[in-house]
């Protein structure tokens, strides 16, 4: 038993497959119908009344015979000799016609009874009837069902159904899509608009002058394409009573869902002006808006025809079953045609039957007649011409798949007649597809096309974008950071919207994963931005663009994974003061090849340069604009740095970072840079600092950054560096210090956290300008009393993590102090003149909350509540510059417990 839903799907799949029977597939269709009809006509005439009438006939040489077996046989002699053929008289017939029944029955009697002529009927169908005659019905009907179960058999066999149903589901989505029939009629307005304006140019100089009384008629143009009617696909027709067709989508635009809209009529007058090819794109824009679910949809179909493409185009399978399905049909055909035309003749009426039940009924010889002959011969002569007609068209079939490039189609027509010339061809079994559907009907392939085209594809995304980025979305997401400057960040869009150009007031724009950025001449509204940060985008640049970001840029950042990606308008910046490339820029991969340094020398005024990589040396090519570089910074990933000689030709720089470059000593390289102020050395294998003394020339050398490396001690040599304000050891392994280091007088801001320092000596009272000091995470017991009486300048000082017991006395004469970590210690108590550390109030200490519980109620009230006092200390005190004790407002600290309260 079938269900309903089995039948229907069944009707809708035989319904859906018509559209890629061409008209021979479907004529040798309505022929196998006929061979079936025919065979089974004849089938059913032969069951009901196939019979042989037969009667006695023996040559004159029958008695003979006779008298000799009659010899032999003794017992059967008066039967034979009574049986022998006797002439009788001549019947009386009446006047009228008709034998007299009065009179004895005259003719040649045979002594037969009714059951010897059954059974000599009998007999003779089977042994004088051909086999011809009383089989040709089921033997018919047997070769029609071959016939049409082969003329289906690429639809159902296991490699290729699979894809025609694909094919058909998304042919069927194409012509059902909204936006095929938005897509081609705004190609073909765009067309005509293309056409008309070459008119106007041809016919302008030649043109009459337009007067108001001219009496000539204005003689419009009007071009309709015939690639729609505008009527429903056929697709949609053909599957209207088989499935339930969606409503169309509430959308704004003029045109219905069902009409395809590709024929438009254009009217331009003789006399008219000439045509504002800005007014007309910006109409069909407005008429092909969809709504969210048909853009979604659209999206959809655009993946889902680019996957079955590429599965389609590797390989032709289709094709070759096709063909050895057309190649089994023409050969069916010849082996019907060559064993059934010599067996026509042998369908006669009568027939001689030679019986060799002499024994049972006295003859030998009958002369049998076949009732059906005369009608199984028609049917026959019918059956055969239909099976040569469906010859022809086989062999009309195979020599159309032999003699056209099944294998390849071009959409060469529907470039010839529209403005959608970007579509591409296609091979293999997805050609062969649409070479079959173009037999039914070339309007689907066109609307099929509309999914492989590439602008088809941009224009939907382009709209897509305008549509949900509009500017206040875009206002909505601008923020302020920290330097206070307005900044947007758009992640994974297909494109820029329009509204982005409008935004006067950025000045960061953040690009990430944006497969087409093209920047146009509506850049220039962008009259504030100044930074631009492009992550894995495919950026393009028009050349008023280019001129924009050539005067108005200042810092780039890109990220892209090799360097053939960086884009080639970056190196004409020239008035780019900061550049930033995240990428891998290996000397065999990149640089001298895929992305040449050397053309770096056009950015006269940049600054700043900044590479996170995995380099192996430092790039000779930089000192093509060592003139004007300042600043440089190196992340290597974990990568070891081997060669820095490229260094000694930078003299004029003054910061240098290089981090994660696996440096085990000072590079030798330093002693060059003579201007040099900062060095971050953060983040490599250092185990030693004897180099240091080396250093006593780099007279300008403030800011030294060390921290996480291996360093074991710090050297005496460190003196030598005078003019240091910045040192960073934190996280090495230093066991002591050295006393030279307080002979730094001009030293600010000592991180010494994370290491192994039991003590700190006493001769850190002569850091007299010391703002901030971290020695967290270490093993100190104590701190001597004359860090609190020698430097008074102390704004910040971290002490967490440690083993003090007490605090010296003297803290409060720290009137700048408004940071103070004492947490994760052997604390008992705290000392009441925190009280007089007016900076401190509001959040500024941080200690347990069992702790704060040991100074006196007014103290720990004026500690723990926010006042004025301390946002006047803050503003009066501003906050040093510090990477190991981040700064937050005095709001923001709390005393809940160690875990909150931990920065």
């Amino acid at each position: 038993m079938f269900s309903l839903s089995e039948l229907a799907s069944l009707n809708e799949r035989h319904s859906r497959s018509k559209l890629l029977k061409p008209w021979w597939e479907v004529f040798m269709d309505y022929l196998v119908v006929l061979m079936l009809m025919v065979s089974v006509l004849a089938g059913t005439v032969l069951l009901s009344r196939d019979n042989v009438v037969c009667l006695p006939l023996d040559p004159p040489a029958a008695p003979a015979r006779t008298n000799q077996s009659s010899a032999t046989n003794g017992n059967l002699a008066p039967l034979t000799h009574n049986s022998g053929p006797t002439k009788a008289p001549p019947s009386v017939v009446s006047p009228s016609g008709s034998p007299n029944p009065g009179s004895p029955p005259r003719g040649r009697r045979t002594h037969l009874a009714y059951q010897q002529y059954l059974y000599i009927s009998q007999v003779c169908y089977h042994q004088a009837l051909p086999w011809y005659s009383r089989f040709f019905p089921y033997l018919a009907l047997v070769q029609s069902l071959v016939l049409l179960a082969s003329g289906s058999f690429w639809f159902y066999f296991p490699l290729t159904s699979a894809r025609i149903e694909h094919f058909l589901a998304i042919l069927g989505k194409c012509c059902e899509s909204p936006w095929t029939s938005r897509a081609l009629s705004h190609a073909f307005l765009q067309e005509n608009i293309h056409v008309l304006k070459e008119e106007e140019v041809e016919k302008w100089p030649t043109r009459p002058p337009c007067t108001p009384a001219s009496s000539s008629p204005a003689v419009p143009r009007t071009r309709q394409s015939s690639l729609d009617s505008g009527t429903d696909s056929p697709p949609l027709k053909r599957l209207e009573n088989t499935t339930t067709v969606a409503p169309p989508s509430p959308c704004s635009s003029t045109y219905s869902q069902s009409s395809s809209l590709c024929s438009v009529s254009l009217s331009s007058p003789l006399c008219s002006p000439t045509l504002n090819p800005a007014v007309m794109p910006g109409r069909s824009r407005q008429v092909i808006s969809l709504d969210r679910s048909d853009g979604e949809q659209a999206r959809a179909l655009f993946e889902r025809v680019r996957r079955f493409r590429s599965h389609c185009e590797s390989s032709d399978v289709i094709y070759k079953v096709y063909l050895a399905q057309t190649m089994f049909k023409l050969l069916m055909v010849t082996l019907i045609m060559s064993y059934t035309t010599p067996l026509l003749d042998s369908i006669s009426f009568t027939h001689t039957c030679y019986s060799e039940e002499h024994a049972l009924l006295g003859y030998s010889v009958f002369e049998c007649t076949h009732t059906l002959a005369s009608l199984l011969h028609k049917l026959l002569v019918a059956y055969l011409t239909l099976v040569g007609l469906y010859g022809l068209l086989n062999f009309y079939t195979l020599s159309w798949i032999l003699h056209s490039s099944l294998r390849q189609y071009s959409f060469n027509t529907l470039k010839e007649l529209c403005s959608l010339k970007d579509v591409p061809d296609v091979s293999n079994d997805l050609a062969f597809l649409l070479h079959m559907a173009d037999q039914y009907d070339p309007l689907l392939a066109q609307r099929f096309s509309v999914f492989l085209s590439p602008v088809s594809e941009t224009r939907l995304l382009e709209e897509d974008v305008t549509r949900h980025w509009g500017v206040e979305k875009l206002h909505s997401m601008t923020t302020v950071d920290s330097e206070g400057r307005s900044t947007l960040q758009l992640v994974a869009l297909p494109r820029l919207p329009q509204a982005l150009f409008t935004l006067n007031q950025l000045k960061v724009l953040k690009l990430e994963l944006i497969t087409d950025a093209k920047f146009t001449v509506q850049l220039a509204n962008m009259t504030s931005l100044r930074e631009l940060h492009l992550y894995h985008c495919t950026a393009t640049v028009d050349s008023v663009a280019l001129g924009v970001f050539q005067k108005r840029l200042e810092a780039l950042h890109l990220t892209f994974t090799l360097a053939t990606e960086i884009p080639s308008w970056v190196y004409s910046l020239r008035s780019l003061h900061e550049l930033h490339l995240t990428g891998i820029l290996g000397y065999e991969g990149g640089i001298g090849h895929g992305w040449a340094l050397g053309n770096l020398r056009q950015m006269r005024h940049l600054r700043t340069l900044v590479l996170r990589s995995m380099l192996q040396r430092v790039p000779v090519e930089l000192c093509e604009v060592a003139g004007s570089l300042a600043r440089l910074e190196i992340y290597n990933d974990g990568t070891r740095l081997l060669v820095l000689t490229g260094l000694r030709r930078m003299a004029g720089l003054t910061e240098l970072l290089l981090q994660s470059c696996q440096l085990e000593r000072l590079p030798s390289a330093l002693l060059a840079l003579s201007h040099l102020r900062t060095l971050d050395l953060q983040h490599n294998n250092l185990r030693t600092l004897e180099e240091l003394l080396s250093f006593s020339h780099l007279r300008h050398l403030s800011c030294l950054r060390l921290a996480h490396n291996r360093v074991l001690a710090l050297p005496a040599s460190v003196g030598v560096l005078r003019g240091l304000e910045h040192l960073d050891l934190a996280n090495n392994q230093l066991q002591s210090l050295p006393l030279a280091l307080f002979s730094l007088h001009r030293l600010r801001r000592l991180l010494l956290s994370g290491n192994l320092l039991e003590e700190l000596p006493a001769e850190v009272k002569a850091l007299h300008l010391l703002t901030e000091l971290d020695l967290s995470q270490n093993r100190l017991e104590r701190l001597p009393p004359e860090l609190f009486r020698g430097c008074l300048e102390l704004r910040i000082i971290n002490v967490a993590h440690n083993c003090l017991s007490s605090l010296p006395p003297g803290l409060g004469a720290l009137k700048q102090l408004f940071r103070l970590d004492l947490r994760s210690n052997n604390l008992e108590n705290l000392p009441a003149e925190l009280g007089y550390c007016s900076g401190l109030r509001g959040g500024g200490l941080q200690a347990e909350e069992w702790l704060l519980y040991s100074l006196p109620r007014q103290v720990r009230d004026f500690l723990t509540q926010p006042g004025s006092s301390s946002g006047k200390s803050s503003e009066t005190h501003p906050r040093p510059e510090s990477d190991s004790f981040p700064y937050f407002s005095t709001t923001q600290w709390s005393f809940s417990t160690a875990l909150e309260s931990q920065i």
